[in-house]
């Protein structure tokens, strides 16, 4: 049994993570400031003895004995992390020395939850671990982009400068039950556009890519990743199948039974065009790779947002 914390536990990713990590036996210690994560997605774990939560936000240090880190706080929606830049900047900056701090006093592994954004709209096509990305630092999405930037080249630097043990994923397009009704991705915006009977908004013309990894899938990975011992990353985690924006927006249409129309909007600034994880490293290192097909994850997660609504 370890004693791990998960920043960032009470959000989409970070609960499905102490759900796991719970499940195998480990004592858990959730810290959240409940800004973007929720008491609703922690309640069904409340009562499990070895489960702990803590609201504290990680621009503040915090003193706790644990064995392992896994690092996620931070929003990771541009509805969300533009509502405050200068916070999510302090989040990715202050918030990681902080944890790189503790590490480094308790001796712990830690891991970053880092980004595709890191690639920005990207030149390079699938994206590997070696591409430096198109990343625009004064664009209105730099406040989460350069904030990743920075938090991977702290990890970097205090695994070079004071030995910490560390570990860097970049996490793709991640989806499934528990995302926020308000989160404002697309996948959650589709479904929950097509449940009320709205339009479903497009931007551009649709034919822009993502690749999206069901959250099993994704808690799988990063696990693997912390509990490896070949690689201290950066690694990609996602699903390498690309689809359009269009083919996602008529596949849950199709999907949930819904009227709605499709319309299509103007393309915000500096989003990408494609994103595709290349995969290579983390199925050579972490023997990992997604199991779960789109077809399979839409479903429970358009039935999770039906019961929400």
């Amino acid at each position: 049994m370890k004693k791990i914390l998960v920043t960032g536990g009470a959000g989409f990713i970070g609960s499905h993570l102490c759900e796991t990590l719970l499940g195998r036996g480990h004592d858990v210690v959730c810290v959240d400031n409940f800004f973007t994560g929720a008491k609703e997605n922690i309640l069904h774990l409340r009562e499990n003895p070895h489960f702990e939560i803590i609201r504290h936000d990680l621009i503040n240090p915090i003193t706790l004995e644990v064995d392992e880190v896994y690092n996620l706080a931070c929003p990771a929606s541009p509805v969300h992390y533009q509502f405050n830049p200068v916070k999510t900047v302090k989040t990715n900056v202050m918030g990681t020395l902080n944890m790189l701090g503790l590490a480094k006093r308790v001796k712990a592994r830690i891991l970053q939850a880092s980004t595709s954004e890191v690639y920005g709209d990207p030149a390079v096509h699938p994206q590997k671990e070696t591409y430096w990305g198109n990343v625009n630092c004064i664009g209105p999405r730099g406040c989460y982009d350069e904030g990743k930037r920075v938090a991977e080249t702290l990890m970097m630097d205090y695994h070079r400068q004071h030995r910490v043990d560390i570990r860097i994923a970049r996490i793709f397009n991640t989806y499934g039950p528990r995302m926020a009704v308000n989160d404002g991705r697309v996948v959650s915006n589709f479904i929950v556009q097509a449940l009320r009977g709205e339009p479903l908004t497009v931007y551009g013309k649709g034919q822009q890519t993502r690749s999206f990894c069901f959250i099993s899938d994704m808690v799988g990975g990063l696990i693997a990743m912390m509990e490896q011992v070949e690689t201290i990353g950066p690694v990609n985690l996602g699903n390498p199948k690309e689809f359009t924006i269009l083919a996602l927006a008529e596949k849950v249409k199709a999907l949930t039974g819904s009227n709605s129309a499709i319309i299509f909007n103007p393309l915000p600034q500096d989003d990408p065009v494609q994103r595709k994880p290349d995969i290579t490293l983390a199925q050579k290192y972490l023997k990992w790779k997604p199991t779960v097909e789109v077809d399979e994850g839409l479903p429970q997660t358009i039935d999770y947002f039906r019961n929400r609504l």
